[in-house]
Order: C-alpha cells, then sequence, then structure tokens
C-alpha cells in the first residue's frame, strides 16, 4: 500500500457516514493537544500499566491496575488559577456532593486537578472508562483508587471479582468503613460521562448516603449524572458548577492569552471571549496557533470567522514539518491500544519504527510513552487518524488488524491478539490463541465470560478449525445449550483425532477435556467424567508448568466437574476427595466460581451423610467467599443456600429455609446440572411436606433433570416424599410400596424409610433396613438420631418403655448438638409421652421445647428458629455494638458513646444481624451469647 500524506488539505466532512469526522470533533481534538487539557493527563512513571501496585493485583478481568487513571492530570505551564472557582470548590468539603459540570473543553479537569492536589484531606483521583459501565470494573477501580491514595486501610479486604456484578454486602462494608473516618475522604470522578449504567449510579447513591461524613464525591462530567440531585438540592447538600459559571470572564481570557505570550487590547479580548463564549478550549486553541502568527489579531480574528473545517486546520498543525514515513506511520497504528516499534514495522512493513517513535514522542506529537518501549496514541488523535485511514486507504483497516494479530501471536500477547484477530475476520486464528494458551476455562469463571462470548459472537461458518469449534463448544455449554455444545464437543474432538499426537496440540486436547468432564456434569454420566479426568492427568504432562499455573481455572473447573458427576452417583468419598482438591486451588478472582460450586457439592455431601453443622459451615464459607469476592450471584452460591435451606428445614426453622429457598430463584439458572437440580428438588418437597401440602411435595420431590445415569440419593429422597406423602394421606400400604428401592447405602433416607416402615406398622422391615446401613464415621450425627427414635418407637409400640426412653435420651443428646428437630417434631404421637418425663423433658427444653418457669406453665411449645452455627467472627466494633445493645442503648446512645454516627451503628447493626441470621436486636444479643460471641 502507499504511504499517504495527510498535511494536505482535506475535502470538507458534511455527511454523517462511516468514517467521518465532523469539524467539532476535530476541534475538540486539537484542542486537547494543544492545550494539553488532556493530552498530559497520563503523567509520572514510565510503566505503569504492567503491574499493580502490591506486584500482583489484577482488575476483575485479569489485567493489571492502569495507574494512569489514578493520577492527578498535570497543570501546564499556562494553566490559569481562577480563585472564584477555587473559592466555589471549596464548598465540596462541606456538602456531600460536588457537581462540576460543563461542555468537554470547558477546563474542568485541571481546574479539579488544581483545586484537589491543595487539599489536606484525602484525594481519591479515578478517570472514569468506557469499560466502567460494568458494575464490577468500576467499583473495582474505585477501591483501588481510594487504596493507591491512601484513603483505605492497607488491610482493608474485599474488592470486586466479577466484570458484571458486585454485591451491596461489600458497597456496605466500604460506607461503614468510610463513615469510620476521622476525616472526609474526597473522591474524584472525572469523565463520569462516561458511565451511563443506572445500576452503577444506583450503587454509587448508596455509598455516598451511608458514607456519611466521611466520603465528599466530586463529579467532573459532561452530561447529568444519573443521581437524585433534586434532593440533595433541596437538603443543600450540593455543590453545583455548571458551563456558564465554567466560561472564562473577559479579565481572565485576558490573562489566559498574557500567559501565552499574547497581549491583545481589551476590545480584542473581549470579542475573542464573546465568539468562544469563555469555552477554555477555544480560548487555548486560539492563543496556541496566534503564537505562530505575526499579527496575532488578525490571526484570531479569521480564524473564528474565515475557517470553517477545523478539521483540516487541526491534522495539518499536529502532523505540520512531518515526514511522509511519520504520516503513514501514525496511520497505521491507529487501530492498535498500544505498540511498539517491532509491531509498527509489521504493520507498515518497513523497519523505520523505532526512531520515528522516539522523535514523535520527544516532540509531544501525542503520543504517550508506556514503558518497555511501548507506545500509545492519544485517544482522540487515535480517533481521527483511524477516521481518516479509512477515508484514505479503504479496506486497509482489517489486513492491518490482521497484520498485528499475528504478530501478537508470536509474541505471546493473547488478549490482543483474540481482538485484532476478531477484528480482522480471522477467528481460526484468535480461537487458535485461546485455547493454546489454556484460556478455555475463562467461558466459566466470570471473569472475561460475556467479553469473550461477544468477541466470538461473529464468528462464521468459515472458521473451521478444531480451535473454532471447541470455542463454539464452550460458548454453548455455558449458555447451558447442551445440544449444540455437545455437537461441536464431537466435531472438535473428530478433528483433533484425524490430528494425531502431536505435542503441540496438547492444550487443544485439555481444553477439550475440560469441556468433556463439563459435559459429562450435565448429562449425569459418571464414565465420560472418569474418562475425562484420567485422559486430562495424561495431558498435563505434556504441557508447560508455567501455562498451567497461569491458568488454576482451568484444573479447578475440571475438579469440581469430575467431584459434580461422582456425588451424583453417590460416590461420596471419591467425590469428597475431587471436590476437596477443587475448593483447595489458590484463591482469586479466576477461581472463586470453581471455589464456591466445590464448597456447595461439599456441603451438600456432608449434609446426605447426616453432618448438618458441618455442612452448614461448608455452605456458609461457600457464600461467604463469593460476597467477600464482591460476587453477589456466584453459581457456586445457589447450591450453598440449598444446602443451608435444607438444615433449615431439619432445625424446623422453616420461614429461614424458605426465604433461603427463594434467594436460589434469584441466582444464575442451571439447566441440565443434575447436583443443583435435586438439591433444590430436595428442600422444596422437604418444606411442601411440613407444610402439609402432601400431594405437592411428591410432585416436587422428582429432580426435573434427565441424566444417563440415575442418582441413588436423589432416587432414595424421591421414594421417601412420596412415602410419607402416602402415609399422611392415610395410605401406608402405599407409602411402603414406594420404598422398595431405599437401600442402607444412603443412610439418611434408610433410616427415614425405616422410620416411615415402623409408622405403617412393619417394625420388622424398619430393622433390616437399620441393618443395612453400613457401620463407620461415614454416617452423621442426623443418621444416628433418625436410627435411634426408629428403635425407640418399636421398643415402645412392644412395651419396652424403658429401652424407649433410653434411646430417646440418646437421640436428644445428639440432636442439642446439631439443633436437629424436625425428627422429634414429626415423629408422630408415640413420642410425646415420652417427652413429658421428667429427665426426657430437661434435656429437650430450651432448644427443643421451651423452659417452663418453676417447673410450671403453659402447654410446651417447639422453641422456634434456634441459631445456626455460624463460622465467621464478629468484628471488634460489631461486638462492641452488641454489648451496647445488651445494655439496652438505642441507637443514638450507642453512636454517642462510641463518638461515631447513627449511620455507622446502623451499619454495624444491619452486618451482624446477616452474620447471625437475625432480624430483631433481642435475638442478635441471644444468639452472640449462644455462639461465644459476647
Amino acid at each position: 500500500m502507499d504511504n499517504v500524506p495527510l498535511d494536505r488539505p482535506l475535502g470538507r466532512t458534511r455527511s454523517a457516514r462511516p468514517g467521518s469526522v465532523s469539524a467539532g470533533a476535530l476541534l475538540r481534538a486539537r484542542v486537547r493537544r494543544r492545550s494539553g487539557i488532556a493530552g498530559l493527563r497520563a503523567v509520572v512513571a514510565t510503566d505503569r500499566t504492567t503491574r499493580a501496585p502490591d506486584g500482583t493485583s489484577t482488575d476483575p478481568l485479569g489485567d493489571p491496575y492502569l495507574l494512569t487513571r489514578f493520577a492527578f492530570p498535570a497543570r501546564p505551564a499556562t494553566f490559569l488559577r481562577r480563585q472564584r472557582l477555587v473559592a466555589r470548590l471549596n464548598q465540596a468539603l462541606r456538602t456531600p456532593l460536588t457537581l462540576v459540570n460543563g461542555p468537554a473543553g470547558a477546563g474542568k479537569t485541571l481546574l479539579v486537578a488544581d483545586w484537589a492536589a491543595g487539599l489536606p484531606s484525602p484525594v481519591a483521583w479515578l478517570t472514569v472508562e468506557a469499560g466502567d459501565h460494568r458494575p464490577g470494573v468500576f467499583w473495582a477501580y474505585v477501591f483501588e483508587s481510594l487504596r493507591v491514595n491512601g484513603a483505605r486501610a492497607a488491610g482493608a479486604v474485599g474488592a470486586p471479582a466479577d466484570p458484571a456484578d458486585v454485591g451491596r454486602g461489600l458497597l456496605a462494608s466500604l460506607a461503614a468503613e468510610l463513615n469510620d473516618r476521622d476525616r472526609p475522604v474526597v473522591l474524584v470522578l472525572d469523565e463520569y460521562d462516561r458511565m451511563t449504567a443506572p445500576e452503577v449510579a444506583e450503587q454509587l447513591e448508596f455509598v455516598l448516603h451511608h458514607a456519611g461524613r466521611g466520603l465528599r464525591l466530586v463529579l467532573v462530567t459532561r452530561t447529568e449524572p444519573l443521581l437524585p440531585l433534586h434532593r440533595y438540592r433541596a437538603a443543600d447538600e450540593l455543590t453545583e458548577l455548571r458551563g456558564a459559571e465554567l466560561s472564562f470572564t473577559s479579565e481572565e481570557a485576558d490573562a489566559l492569552l498574557r500567559l501565552h505570550g499574547l497581549r491583545l487590547p481589551a476590545h480584542a479580548a473581549s470579542a475573542l471571549v464573546e465568539r468562544t463564549r469563555g469555552w477554555a478550549a477555544g480560548l487555548r486553541l486560539s492563543a496556541l496557533a496566534a503564537q505562530e502568527s505575526a499579527d496575532p489579531e488578525r490571526f484570531l480574528k479569521e480564524f473564528e470567522a474565515g475557517r470553517s473545517t477545523v478539521a483540516d486546520f487541526l491534522l495539518a498543525e499536529v502532523l505540520k514539518g512531518r515526514t511522509r514515513e511519520a504520516q503513514d506511520l501514525l496511520m497505521r497504528v491507529s487501530v492498535l491500544d498500544r505498540f511498539c516499534p517491532d509491531l509498527a514495522d509489521a504493520l507498515t512493513l518497513r523497519n523505520d519504527a523505532e526512531p520515528l517513535l522516539a522523535e514523535l514522542h520527544r516532540q509531544n506529537a501525542f503520543i504517550e510513552r508506556l514503558g518497555h518501549s511501548w507506545y500509545r496514541l492519544h485517544p482522540l488523535f487515535r480517533e481521527i487518524l483511524r477516521a481518516h485511514l479509512r477515508e484514505r486507504l479503504p479496506g486497509t483497516e482489517t489486513e492491518l488488524h490482521l497484520r498485528a494479530a499475528r504478530w501478537l501471536r508470536r509474541s505471546g500477547i493473547v488478549e490482543e491478539t483474540l481482538v485484532h484477530g476478531a477484528a480482522g475476520g480471522d477467528f481460526d486464528l484468535a480461537a487458535g490463541a485461546l485455547v493454546d494458551n489454556l484460556a478455555i476455562g475463562e467461558f466459566f469463571t466470570g471473569l472475561r465470560s460475556d467479553s469473550l462470548a461477544q468477541l466470538f459472537a461473529g464468528m462464521g461458518p468459515e472458521a473451521g478449525s478444531a480451535a473454532s469449534d471447541l470455542v463454539r463448544a464452550a460458548g454453548a455449554l455455558a449458555r447451558r445449550d447442551l445440544d449444540r455444545g455437545l455437537c461441536r464437543l464431537r466435531r472438535a474432538q473428530e478433528q483433533l483425532s484425524d490430528a494425531g499426537d502431536g505435542p503441540d496440540l496438547a492444550a487443544a486436547r485439555l481444553s477439550c477435556t475440560l469441556l468433556e468432564a463439563l459435559a459429562a456434569r450435565l448429562t449425569g454420566c459418571p464414565p465420560r467424567a472418569e474418562r475425562a479426568a484420567a485422559t486430562a492427568e495424561e495431558l498435563r504432562r505434556d504441557l508447560p508448568d508455567r501455562l498451567l499455573d497461569e491458568h488454576p481455572e482451568l484444573t479447578a473447573l475440571l475438579l469440581t466437574h469430575v467431584g459434580s458427576v461422582r456425588l451424583w452417583e453417590g460416590h461420596f468419598d471419591h467425590a469428597r476427595a475431587a471436590l476437596t482438591r477443587g475448593a483447595g486451588v489458590p484463591s482469586g478472582s479466576a477461581t472463586v466460581v470453581p471455589r464456591t460450586e466445590s464448597m456447595g457439592h461439599l456441603a451438600l455431601a456432608d449434609y446426605l451423610n447426616g453432618w448438618l453443622g458441618r455442612a452448614e459451615r461448608r455452605a456458609l464459607a461457600a457464600v461467604s467467599e463469593g460476597e467477600l469476592a464482591g460476587l453477589h450471584r456466584p453459581p457456586g452460591a445457589g447450591l450453598g443456600r440449598l444446602v443451608l435451606a435444607a438444615v433449615a428445614v431439619d432445625r424446623q426453622e422453616l420461614g429461614r429455609a424458605r426465604a433461603l429457598l427463594d434467594e436460589t430463584a434469584l441466582l444464575p439458572a442451571r439447566e441440565h446440572d443434575p447436583v443443583p437440580t435435586a438439591g433444590r428438588a430436595l428442600v422444596a418437597s422437604r418444606l411442601l411436606l411440613a407444610d402439609g401440602e402432601t400431594p405437592a411435595a411428591a410432585e416436587a420431590a422428582e429432580p426435573a433433570v434427565s441424566a444417563a445415569v440415575a442418582s441413588p440419593w436423589a432416587r432414595s429422597h424421591a421414594a421417601v416424599v412420596r412415602s410419607a406423602a402416602c402415609l399422611a394421606d392415610g395410605r401406608p400400604d402405599e407409602a411402603v410400596r414406594f420404598l422398595d428401592g431405599v437401600l442402607g447405602d444412603q443412610p439418611l433416607y434408610a433410616v427415614e424409610a425405616a422410620a416411615i416402615q415402623v409408622a405403617a406398622g412393619h417394625p420388622d422391615s424398619a430393622a433390616e433396613l437399620l441393618d443395612a446401613v453400613r457401620a463407620g464415621g461415614r454416617a452423621g450425627p442426623a443418621v444416628g438420631v433418625g436410627a435411634a427414635l426408629v428403635r425407640a418407637r418399636a421398643a415402645q409400640e412392644s412395651g419396652e418403655s424403658d429401652t424407649a426412653r433410653r434411646l430417646v435420651a440418646r437421640a436428644l443428646l445428639d440432636a442439642r448438638r446439631e439443633r436437629l428437630r424436625r425428627p422429634f417434631l414429626q415423629g408422630g404421637d408415640w413420642i410425646r409421652p415420652l417427652l413429658a418425663t421428667a429427665p426426657l423433658r430437661e434435656l429437650a427444653e430450651g432448644w427443643l421445647l421451651p423452659g417452663r418457669p418453676g417447673g410450671h406453665g403453659g402447654p410446651r411449645r417447639p422453641v422456634s428458629d434456634p441459631p445456626p452455627l455460624v463460622p465467621v467472627e464478629l468484628s471488634t466494633r460489631e461486638r462492641d455494638v452488641l454489648r451496647r445493645l445488651a445494655r439496652m442503648m438505642t441507637t443514638e446512645e450507642i453512636a454517642a458513646d462510641m463518638y461515631v454516627s447513627v449511620n455507622t451503628v446502623k451499619t454495624h447493626l444491619k452486618s451482624t444481624y446477616r452474620k447471625l441470621a437475625v432480624n430483631r436486636r433481642g435475638d442478635a444479643v441471644n444468639r452472640a451469647r449462644e455462639l461465644g460471641q459476647l
């Protein structure tokens, strides 16, 4: 392709066709280059995008934080401080919200930066970018800005991990942390007009409201933010600087021109202010252009009155004196976010990029040095150059993207390879880069799931490589489109089989194995899962440790899928082995989803083996890890909540169980995932049974999932619920027939089936079931309690009352530790006389039956909602609040006594209630005492 100079005049661009640039847009670009309003924002270090502040942390997308977004914009030598505006901004320290709203080039950013640099309070600066419309990304940068600028304690925990979401609990913690500060933090969000997500605006309003006096928010924006400004105005809690106030006065314009070395008559300065309406960028552009004229006054008049195509003027000024090679280089690298000399040479097909880029940077030609020989164009300058690339060399852009993608792939820069490969239409190249880098698991971790799906959305049938089919399969399986996913997976397997056993295909084969394990999980096929696990172990030996270490999510996902299938099959010990390894992989944003899923599955395995307390602790850990990582709706937390609901049913906490079950309905759907589906059926049917809805319970007991292998515990659960429903409806013979498939290798359900047998008048069959339950340490207290009650009932009905009382006493002792109440409350009339006897009543009072003052009182009723076991400790501040609650102090009295705001006390109370699973003050105090927290 021929090199095309850009410094000759261009035709006027009046149409809105693609690739055209308006004069106004070009004028704004001119302003930013020449005036320094945005061109000098990226300041200080030469290597600020390669590593995060602590050398390790990354944003929710897995990329290092861009520290230039936290840096105060540099003020040029010609910057004019306007005291009247500084005085207005000083009001920001007295109001929660400050709005600096004006058009592009109004001088907003430099004004606020100059003011903020002189404040004694901590100031956190964040330049908002278009990608921040995803709540997780935006809040991750807010958290990092606060930390970088010293506004957060070094040990502060919690940061968003999901690019698309952030938990309300994490925001509440941030608000509480800010509220506790002695001095307020000033948070400046520059270019906030790029934020268009209503959800983020709502979250920002929440934090600002609950941070109280600990936060002063300054929004620098071109548009009206999505915040309830009318409420802030009515409460006199808003400081506003708008376009008219930001405009230069004649006196300020004269002072600005003098800083540029221009001395104009007063009438000329006034005329310039009138024509530009005091627009800062227009004044600066005019002053800069006039500096090069022998007659500045005349030049300014002609420029304002005579030129209508500012774009031609801007390009001529920016590229004035540049060689043809330099112009061609700039135009071609405009397709890149960043570039180095070798990459630029690959686009120009020359080898002169290194000296050209060094000279362009030295002359401040809108090129920023990023460090390690990498550069980037100023965004507006890049936009202008790309528009003219399309106009001058139509069709070239696609080829440039492809050249860039090939160079980037050879250099091992995967993310940019994907972007440019897709932009160039070579999806085989992009998919190959993704698969060879073992990044296929990112379709399932929440890190880049949405962006990868969007990136490959345009992939057509012409992309026919095995890697492309693997990407199609991954996308379909992530959407739970099982038929399409399995079809694409088979095609990829056929191609890999035909390709032989070369070591260069090891990454593709391991990626295929991951998808095989997921397919096995979704179809409930244990043999398929075991083959995938064995194949994965062999393939790992053929891959470098470095590559495996870079993608811990692949191992974690594989272990989770295999463990899930084993759990479905009822092989609890083997499932626990895989799931424990999956839950034990290094924590991080890449592994939080499979870790929480593994913990949720482990919790279900514990529950099915009768270990209620252990199941609750694991389930709470799964939910808490997701919330701590800022994942408001992590998939694994859904199974964790189901286990918590199942435990609540067994403790007869039916209200809490319903609330937890309802919460899972708000989580991402898990169609074609047998274990969570069966878990939901388990909780729903038991709740319905407890409510007396026997037909509905029987219907809900069968999980609506199609699996290659039937799950013994899911089948046993369905049989027991149906049998219990028949028994409750007075059909004992039909109830017994449902129990034929319940075997002793499912101890929890074998014991429940034995209870139904003895209730139906078949004590011998009940005894056979109990004898078939395998002995050993695998069965938990719930199994032992159930078995003891079955034998107690049989003894009671045989006239062996002493034996029955002894067995019930043992069951009460074991159940009290677990708060297990359902077997006693649903045991029937036979147990009530036993519980009325003095020794057993004493064992039951206070957790199963209410205590009776003085040994007398009204009828015994079950104690409602006993406390769950809680694996998390209350913070020091939360315990301080609870101690004062125990002394019957009001919220206002607590705030005064602790020297904090009422909002801070309320935030601590909310967090404490959540941890203790209560909603009243008295309950919180009582539960904290029982758990040893007070």
